[in-house]
């Protein structure tokens, strides 16, 4: 994979959050980790973002935007905020701690 150069801030910008859930955890155990990232991130500005901020190898990075979903609060109709999520495979041996911070 090709990786870009990008400057510290615009790493920060591109990784918002880990996400935590059931299906991200069991991804773990494939030495993959999943984050919330920046609509306009590309992969390779992903890649280059994880390997600079966590010093570990990226060997794939997958990406999936996820459309708001609409729900009703008191009678009104609101719209959840739309994210994008990228799966990034690590090389094997290789971990992120997500619950500590950087």
């Amino acid at each position: 994979m090709k990786i870009a150069k990008i400057t510290k801030t615009r790493m920060y910008e591109v990784i918002r959050a880990p996400v935590v859930t059931e299906k991200s955890t069991m991804g773990s155990e494939h030495s993959q980790v999943t984050f919330e990232v920046a609509h306009d991130a590309t992969k390779p500005e992903i890649a280059a973002a994880i390997q600079g901020l966590f010093d570990v190898k990226v060997v794939a990075v997958n990406t999936l935007r996820q459309q708001g979903k609409i729900k009703r609060f008191r009678g009104t109709l609101g719209r959840r905020n739309e994210t994008k999520k990228a799966m990034v495979t690590l090389q094997k041996g290789q971990s992120i701690d997500v619950t500590a911070g950087i």
